[in-house]
């Protein structure tokens, strides 16, 4: 069964936040076949500890206005790989250098790709 509804309007919306603050290599994974506790992963990277915690920031507050709440948040304190997990959705942001390490695409690869809109594959983030 494909990811549900509701994960992909949750994905969408935590990739346009990410895109807004310039997140690199957005990509949303269909996961649900895989996985029984989530849907979809979004995977987004900063350049740096300060845009990653801006990037979760704003991911946050983006799906709090859709009223998702966070069930978990690991990794704040470092900001190199910042999971939050809102049950529909796990959101992986983390430092350029570690997304490359940890591949999670790859480990991952045999999951449909999400297609997401072409405001956010452009990194502006706002709708056009």
């Amino acid at each position: 069964m494909p990811a549900s509804e509701r994960a992909i309007e949750l994905a969408i919306a935590a990739a346009r936040a990410a895109a807004e603050l310039k997140a690199d290599e957005i990509i949303a994974l269909d996961v649900s076949a895989q996985l029984v506790l989530t849907d979809v992963f979004l995977i987004a990277s900063g350049t740096n500890e300060r845009q990653v915690s801006s990037i979760v920031d704003a991911i946050e507050r983006a799906l709090h206005l859709l009223g998702a709440k966070p069930l978990r948040r690991e990794g704040n304190q470092t900001a190199r790989w910042v999971l939050l997990d809102f049950g529909d959705i796990v959101v992986h942001v983390q430092h350029a250098e570690d997304r490359v390490y940890y591949a999670l695409e790859r480990l991952w690869k045999d999951c449909p790709v999400i297609e997401l809109p072409a405001d956010v594959r452009s990194g502006s983030g706002t709708s056009e």
